[in-house]
Order: structure tokens, then C-alpha cells, then sequence
């Protein structure tokens, strides 16, 4: 398979192209602070990522920023933290502040006049609006768990993106190159939607699964990189 055959990449952004693990870690220390909790970044990420799995296959349909205050809620009792209801919107609206992968704007500028791009993340339109600032590109069209009305890993969400991508940007499912970090929210039904995927290995070297669930059994991803930048260097000497 050549990264030369595809017009479009369709891109998860939490994870992939924004540092979420990074983000959530630094929204937490308040939380943290007012427990007096010790808990390392590694328990503290996969508590949260267990939470926010349960949490979005419970309520589909809420906005992504009232889905955190939630599970920033669930947190402070699983932790034992009494604290106020203030705290846990703050957590709700952390996101403006999740930084960018260090590689992430070059990278996406490259591959920007080479490819149709496409975001398909759980997320809600507004808090993705201040995560592109920092992308500083132009996305061809960005499909979101508001949008769509149900969070990844659910096929809903591939199936809407399939069907917008035709219907919008002319592309067929073969043309199509899914990209991203999460084996589980991306890759588990990415390819049972039929999709070629890029696995972006942030996580590479690190013990444990962090903030995002590794699934038992996971398909072979068509291409591996650790970084964004990666990609984009293959891509580059693919041209040459």
C-alpha cells in the first residue's frame, strides 16, 4: 500500500493531533489539589478514560463539554473529593487549553496540498473551533459527536463519515485514509468500516494504555508512525 494512493485523510484530532492526555492531566490538578491526592498522571489518565468511555456509551448525545463536567463529577466521588459544581464545568471547558502536538501545524500544512482533510473526533463544534486555532489550517470538513449524535467507537460515526465524505467532498471509501491515535475509539471500526488506516503512535514507549482503552484484539494498521511529523516525512519521500 502507497501513502501516494489516497486523496483524503480523515483525521481523529484528541489524541492525534492535540495533546489529550497532556490536557486532561493539567485540567485535573485542581481536582487533585483540592483531594490532597497523590495519584500519578498514568492511574489518574486511565481512571479518566474509563470514566469517559462509560460515560459516551451512556449519553450519546451530550455535548462533549457537559460529558466532561460529568465525568470530572464521577472522579471527585470516585476519589472521595468533595468540591463544587463549578469546578467540574471548568473541567468541561478545558479544552481551548489542550496544547497541540508539537509537530502538529507543520505536518498538517504539508499534508494540506497533497490531501483532502477531514476531522471526525468526539467532540463538540465549539470546543473544536479553539482547538483549530492552534492546527492553523483550513479542515475540508469536520464531522463531530455533535454533529453525529453518538461517540466513537460507535460504527455510527464511520458511517456518517463515509456517507458525508461522498456527498460533500466526492470520495469513495477507497480513497480514504483514516488517521489516528486510538486502536479503540479509531482503528476497532475504522476497518470494519472497510477504511486503510494510519496508526499514530503517540503513546509509543510509554507503559500502559493512558487515557485511551487498548483493546484485547485490534486489526493491523496499514501504516505506523509515532508522530505526525512522520507521516508527513513519508509522504515527502514517497514524492521524491
Amino acid at each position: 500500500m502507497d501513502l501516494r494512493e489516497f486523496k483524503a485523510l480523515t483525521m481523529d484530532c484528541y489524541g492525534t493531533l492535540i495533546d489529550w492526555e497532556t490536557g486532561i492531566w493539567n485540567a485535573l490538578q485542581p481536582l487533585l489539589s483540592a483531594g490532597g491526592l497523590t495519584i500519578g498522571r498514568e492511574e489518574a489518565l486511565q481512571t479518566f478514560g474509563r470514566f469517559e468511555s462509560d460515560q459516551q456509551a451512556a449519553t450519546p448525545s451530550l455535548r462533549y463539554s457537559a460529558l466532561l463536567a460529568v465525568v470530572h463529577a464521577r472522579l471527585a466521588a470516585h476519589w472521595g473529593v468533595a468540591t463544587q459544581a463549578d469546578l467540574h464545568d471548568r473541567f468541561g471547558g478545558s479544552v481551548p487549553d489542550w496544547p497541540a502536538f508539537p509537530d502538529s501545524a507543520e505536518a498538517l500544512a504539508y499534508l494540506a496540498r497533497h490531501f483532502k482533510l477531514v476531522i471526525l473526533s468526539n467532540i463538540d463544534n465549539a470546543s473544536f473551533a479553539a482547538s483549530r486555532r492552534k492546527l492553523g489550517i483550513a479542515f475540508d470538513a469536520v464531522y463531530t459527536a455533535e454533529d453525529i449524535g453518538s461517540y466513537k467507537p460507535s460504527p455510527r460515526n464511520f458511517t456518517y463519515l463515509l456517507a458525508r465524505a461522498d456527498i460533500d467532498l466526492k470520495l469513495a471509501p477507497d480513497q480514504i485514509l483514516h488517521v489516528a491515535q486510538s486502536l479503540f475509539h479509531d482503528h476497532v471500526p475504522a476497518a470494519k468500516a472497510g477504511l486503510a488506516r494510519c496508526w499514530i503512535d503517540r503513546r509509543a514507549g510509554l507503559a500502559g494504555s493512558g487515557a485511551t482503552a487498548v483493546p484485547a484484539e485490534w486489526p493491523q494498521p496499514d501504516f505506523r508512525f509515532t508522530s505526525l511529523g512522520a507521516l508527513a516525512e513519508a509522504h515527502r519521500a514517497a514524492m521524491t
